[in-house]
């Protein structure tokens, strides 16, 4: 695997850190900023405005350009942002840095997935997907806890500033071995793609996708606040809960990884069913410090399990899209990213008791199993009907 690849996996590492270490600074940066905590939480949901806006846009813009000029600008925009929200005083400003950074992050995944499938062969293309990726995969097992125990000793600011110096080594990279020509890719014909995705399969993939993303996030984004809130642990343990969603997450993207192709199997769906359980469960015995620790990673490996499943399912549905497609499961993701802890937010404000987002998590995942139920009786009654018409 050539090593510009793994380059470009370390600065999605530390993107991939920046969206999900906010869930361990959101008290940190509550008390700092004089805002609520579920203002400090919707910094969750600016990141992912920012990627369900900028990755179909950034996919289209960014198709012809040059590769290195590319990769260099947005991940130079994404180092300035990072040292604005470090020092800004004012939570606007940082809620509008988490918009920016997250566009420049979608069109640095649009361009470095073009990059990475044009350095290998055909046959190798999943691999070298797969090991850029893995630094999203990466950044919720080291990077989140990481940013977490950073901000724990030295402040939320800190956290910031290791995202933009973690940027450094991979930009001083791209400047030196990204290859300097156009993309290659031939012309895309977005009017096309985009009909390809308003296609019946792709909406329910995609809406399924965002659902059970925001059933994750709703309770990730919470999952400081419950630590120190309902289960009274010190600040010094909420790494260590990240770390077990994140060590969760790596164990369930890795199985379906060799398990999954994208369908809804029967491992998959007993997993799906049981996602709705585990967030109830979580929500009952978070109180106790052991009880949350197993579900908070039994919840990770069954979220990112079925998340991951469901993001190929969403490839596999849009093939006549190879352009969009990709960025529009990022979009579904996002979406579900931006409406859970939103929800969440709204629930906690009402009850006043964080294991509200718990609850909220448990209800949309049981929405995703109905949803799954309901697509499968239509399939059944179109087959018994075609059965009948034969």
């Amino acid at each position: 695997m050539p090593v510009f690849i793994h380059v470009l996996a370390l600065a999605v590492f530390a993107q991939g850190t920046s969206e999900f270490m906010l869930s361990g600074l959101v008290p940190g940066i509550a008390r700092d900023l004089s805002v609520s905590v579920g203002a400090a939480a919707s910094l969750t949901s600016a990141y992912a405005i920012g990627m369900i806006v900028g990755a179909p846009v950034m996919a289209a813009l960014s198709a012809r350009w040059p590769r290195r000029r590319a990769l260099a600008g947005f991940l130079t925009a994404f180092v300035i942002v990072h040292v604005i929200g470090a020092v800004t005083t004012d939570f606007a400003v940082l809620f509008g840095t988490r918009i920016v950074a997250a566009v420049v992050n979608a069109g640095f995944l649009a361009v470095a997935m073009s990059v990475a499938t044009a350095l290998v062969p055909p046959s190798r293309h999943a691999r070298a997907t797969a090991v850029l990726l893995s630094g999203v995969t990466l950044s919720c097992v080291a990077g989140v806890p990481a940013g977490a125990l950073l901000g724990d000793w030295s402040g939320w600011r800190s956290a910031f500033w290791a995202v933009a110096a973690l940027c450094l080594p991979a930009l001083a990279l791209v400047f030196h071995r990204a290859p300097a020509d156009a993309a290659g890719r031939e012309e895309v014909s977005i009017r096309r793609e985009a009909r390809a995705l308003g296609s019946r399969p792709v909406r329910r993939a995609m809406l399924l996708a965002a659902v059970v993303n925001g059933a994750t996030f709703a309770t990730f984004a919470y999952l400081a606040v419950i630590a120190t809130d309902i289960t009274h642990l010190p600040e010094a343990a909420v790494p260590a809960l990240l770390a077990a969603f994140g060590v969760g997450a790596f164990a369930g993207v890795t199985t379906a990884g060799r398990t999954a192709d994208g369908e809804l199997g029967r491992g998959p769906l007993l997993a799906l069913c049981a996602l709705p359980l585990g967030w109830a469960l979580l929500a009952t015995t978070s109180g106790y410090p052991a009880p949350l620790f197993l579900v908070t990673a039994l919840q990770g490996a069954l979220s990112f399990g079925i998340g991951s499943t469901l993001v190929t399912r969403v490839m596999r549905t849009a093939q006549e899209a190879p352009s969009l497609g990709g960025s529009f499961a990022t979009v579904a993701l996002n979406a579900g990213a931006f409406l859970g802890p939103l929800i969440a937010g709204a629930a906690t404000g009402t009850t006043d008791d964080y294991r509200g987002a718990a609850w909220v998590s448990a209800a949309l995942a049981a929405t995703a199993v109905a949803m799954v139920a309901a697509s499968g009786a239509g399939a059944a009654r179109a087959r018994a009907r075609a059965e009948e018409a034969g």
